[in-house]
């Protein structure tokens, strides 16, 4: 760690938060621990069955979330539609008003957590033409 200007570390290597509840899932607080304010960023673990995302919106703070399953399989609860997301599958939520909720499905199931309120600032410095055939999601 040079001066706190960058960092390179394993998620296990990262602290939890800690819990006296045995069924609370592993909370990794990846953003506070690296001191990041653009946007937050989490990560959690669990057994079949542990809830890593109760069902809320979040039309109050307006935010944008994306979920990635790193490890094992989740199920989320999408505006009342069940959809199963194994290792590597990316959940967008770009409406805060969507219903969501995910547990995990299978033992050691991995979730990274990410989110941002709309129009907060972000601006890509790509350029437009590197995205020029690459499809939006329908």
């Amino acid at each position: 760690m040079p001066g706190g200007r960058y960092w390179v570390k394993r998620l296990d290597e990262l602290p939890l938060v800690p819990t006296d509840d045995p069924d609370d899932y592993d909370w990794y607080p990846i953003q506070h621990h690296f001191g990041l304010s653009a946007f937050g960023v989490n990560a959690f673990g669990g057994d079949a069955g542990t809830s890593f995302v109760h069902e809320h919106d979040e039309t109050v703070s307006n935010q944008e979330e994306l979920y990635v399953v790193l490890r094992g399989t989740a199920r989320f609860t999408l505006d009342g539609d069940e959809l199963e997301a194994g290792a590597l599958s990316v959940v967008a939520i770009p409406d805060p008003g969507v219903r969501r909720a995910a547990v995990a499905v299978e033992d050691a199931t991995l979730l990274l957590a990410f989110g941002a309120p709309v129009g907060s600032g972000f601006h890509t410095t790509w350029r437009t033409e590197h995205f020029e055939r690459v499809p939006r999601a329908d």
